[in-house]
């Protein structure tokens, strides 16, 4: 599959990728407006890397550079969006498999915490997750949404380093 995705233009990738990330955030809006799962903090910050993959491709797909330069810094960017994701999923998953007694307790709510505390206090305390991230919402084929989210990112991230794999291919 690498192989393939190195084959391709930067803009064939960075269209794969805003599509693949198009259909990640349709999946959330439509959990959230068809479903009525309001986001938890860990949620919220995905669809925030999501979005800054979704970014990085669209300006790629635009620029289409023809370089292995523009393709690296598209790629790396993308990847580091991805990747971001990924961990947030990943951390996700890991507070839905905690216990009942290790789960930490829900914090305020996020307009709150956006109103009375810095930036930087609010950013660190939803990326480590609340009680109500560890809630699991239900499941499909045996994987809760964040199973699905961090599935979705491996994925994702497979498309810049295949991005990647085109410069050192075309090295040879």
């Amino acid at each position: 599959m690498i192989i393939r995705l190195a084959g391709m233009s930067v803009r064939q990738g960075c269209l794969l990728g805003l599509l693949m990330c198009a259909l990640m955030m349709g999946v959330a809006l439509v959990l959230q407006y068809v479903y009525g799962l309001t986001p938890c903090p860990l949620c919220i910050g995905q669809r925030i890397a999501v979005l800054l993959a979704a970014f990085v491709f669209a300006i790629g797909a635009l620029h289409n550079p023809a370089g292995n330069l523009g393709r690296g810094l598209y790629a790396g960017l993308a990847a580091l969006g991805s990747a971001l994701g990924l961990a947030v999923a990943a951390r996700h998953v890991w507070l839905q498999s905690l216990p009942p007694e290790n789960v930490p307790s829900c914090g305020p709510g996020l307009d709150y915490m956006m109103e009375v505390l810095p930036l930087w206090d609010v950013l660190s305390r939803v990326l480590s997750g609340s009680g109500e991230c560890a809630e699991i919402h239900g499941s499909l084929l045996g994987m809760s949404i964040p199973q699905w989210t961090l599935l979705g990112f491996a994925v994702l991230l497979l498309i810049p380093l295949g991005m990647l794999a085109g410069i050192v291919i075309r090295r040879r």
